[in-house]
């Protein structure tokens, strides 16, 4: 165990959104938790922002994990104070153990921060030994307005792991594949009990291939020939992993006419690509899946935006039975933000029908699009969706 490495490039280093409110976090709860998938940046931001103050303790170190369970005591008593544990969730018995540290020095904040690349695992242990003492962030990819200028228009499709973009989106594929394999096999089965491992991967790739659309158990089950139930586990693994999130319908007033199944989507477009064999801008823009790539592009940037912040803003889609849709409905403690996407750089009246149907005036409503920026109704925005993404405030 050491302090956070000192040979850190800090030239390298991206500024992250995230900052301010994870220092903010340590100021008023004694644990900080953050949350995110491998390789979206955890340890380079905590190595920035706490390189000098806090010990690094990681979990993924086999001899770590040894030193706590021979002695947990002793552990807790040498890194008792200013300590990051790193892939946390590993070892589920340190929770207690904090929660007494934690209660020994209630006014001690900022005492512990802890990571993990497993939401499900980590919520669990929080919500069960944790509650009151922690504050929960998520860590996404890189969001738009934290990657290069000259970058931005790629992750579209390219998504924004870190490193991609650093390596200015080199050798993706290659990235994607050791990724899936490294990480995702390896973790993913430490939260659940797969099973046939080419199945999920299959698994895996059809999903990718209808993002942005309804998720149906029944036909997934089908088509790979294992049960719903199992396909239900691995959705609920995959979300827990940070690789595909699910907006519920909206169900406001809407009555019996509202499609109730979950849209899936991706939390990086790039890795969605990688799985549909989408490796240049040509492929991408010329492809079919360009609408539901770039659907699934601006609703996880603004999911990022939203987490970054510290925002609590719960995500939704509507949809009726006779096919009538908006895209994305955002909810603020009783506010509503009601957005159409479209993969179009030319504004047509028809693509704000539903918006003016279902919404009322006290609530706004965004077109995001391709297109330049025009006025339109007074509280409906026809915007370029690079604009609202590169805003770093709302």
């Amino acid at each position: 165990m050491q302090l956070f490495h000192r040979t850190v490039n800090i030239h390298m280093y991206y500024r992250r959104q995230i900052e301010s409110v994870l220092q903010h976090y340590t100021t008023i709860f004694p644990v900080v938790g953050l949350t995110g998938p491998r390789q979206s940046g955890k340890s380079t931001l905590l190595s920035h922002l706490f390189r000098d103050d806090y010990t690094y303790v990681s979990f993924d170190d086999f001899k770590t994990t040894t030193l706590f369970y021979d002695d947990p005591e002793k552990f807790m008593t040498i890194y008792n104070d200013r300590v990051v544990f790193d892939e946390v969730q590993k070892v589920p018995e340190i929770f207690n153990h904090i929660k007494i540290a934690v209660d020994r020095d209630r006014e001690n904040y900022g005492k512990f921060i802890l990571t993990g690349s497993s939401n499900f695992l980590l919520l669990r242990q929080t919500t069960e030994s944790l509650a009151g003492r922690i504050g929960l962030l998520s860590l996404l990819p890189f969001q738009y307005s934290e990657i290069p200028e000259k970058l931005q228009k790629d992750s579209i499709f390219r998504g924004g792991y870190p490193e991609l973009v650093k390596r200015q989106y080199a050798h993706t594929d290659e990235w994607y594949s050791s990724y899936l394999e490294t990480y995702l096999s390896r973790d993913i089965r430490t939260v659940s009990n797969i099973g046939d491992l080419h199945d999920f991967k299959r698994f895996i790739r059809l999903l990718s291939a209808n993002t942005a659309q309804i998720l149906n158990l029944s036909n997934y089950s089908k088509d790979i020939g294992v049960a719903v139930s199992t396909i239900k586990r691995w959705v609920s693994v995959l979300e827990a992993s940070f690789v595909i999130f699910l907006l519920q319908p909206y169900f406001n007033n809407y009555g019996k006419r509202i499609v109730k199944s979950p849209k899936v989507y991706f939390y990086d477009t790039g890795l969605v690509s990688f799985l549909a064999g989408i490796s240049t801008e040509a492929f991408f823009e010329q492809g079919p899946m360009a609408g539901s790539i770039f659907e699934n592009y601006v609703i996880s940037e603004l999911l990022k935006k939203e987490l970054h912040q510290g925002g609590r803003g719960q995500f939704y889609y509507l949809r009726t039975s006779h096919g009538n849709e908006i895209d994305l409905i955002i909810d603020r403690a009783g506010s509503q933000d009601f957005i159409e996407i479209k993969n179009s750089a030319t504004f047509k009246p028809a693509m704000t029908k539903m918006i003016e149907e279902y919404k009322d005036r006290k609530q706004r409503g965004y077109l995001l699009y391709r297109g330049s920026t025009v006025p339109y109704l007074p509280d409906i925005v026809i915007q370029n969706y690079s604009k609202l993404l590169a805003a770093t405030e709302e």
